[in-house]
């Protein structure tokens, strides 16, 4: 089930002011880093979660259909924006939005053949299914306030502690700020 990065974001969830502010630089020497932390610290703290914090495409692949719902595996999803299967010679071919439904609120979003209907199998075994989709809470203004402070926390922590942060993984402030926002694989 490989998940491909496909667009954005197009904005961070914090901005260099607000980093800045959190760091307390009154300089601008060091900006390039900080801009470069605090995209770091947006993909841990996605990755340590399984959510988006502001707006992306995403492309999740498939060999074939679960038996039941298929889960996404990121949160929150504003949309399915694509659903393709490959044909026998290979080319995708769209899936015809009639044919499944979606529940994309909350913290399970899932797409699912509706009843009487059959999802097209596709002609080749691996990679065969493609479901592009939006994820992300919106704008940065859209990003719980908890996730964007564990990002700040973060960021300072790889700020101030540059060799070490690579070893000692997510502070424990960090990682206690994001505990209620985890979303547990299945």
């Amino acid at each position: 089930m490989p998940l491909i990065h496909l667009s954005g974001p197009t904005e961070e969830p914090v901005t260099l002011a607000e980093a800045r502010a959190q760091l307390r630089l009154d300089g601008t020497e060091e900006d390039a880093l900080v801009v470069a932390l605090i995209a770091a610290a947006r993909a841990a703290i996605e990755a340590e979660t399984r959510r988006v914090l502001t707006m992306q495409g995403w492309r999740l692949t498939l060999d074939a259909w679960p038996d039941g719902p298929l889960m996404l595996p990121l949160a929150p999803v504003s949309a399915v924006t694509a659903l393709t299967v490959a044909a026998g010679d290979g080319a995708p071919q769209t899936v015809d939005a009639a044919l499944y439904e979606t529940a994309l609120a909350g913290d399970a979003p899932r797409l699912l053949a509706k009843p009487g209907m059959s999802l097209p199998q596709p002609a080749t075994r691996l990679d065969g299914i493609a479901i592009d989709f939006t994820a992300g809470y919106g704008a940065a203004g859209d990003v719980p306030p908890p996730l964007k402070q564990a990002l700040l926390l973060l960021l300072a922590q790889w700020f101030e502690d540059r060799e070490a942060a690579a070893v000692r993984g997510l502070p424990p402030m960090v990682v206690a700020l994001l505990a209620p926002w985890r979303r547990v694989r299945l």
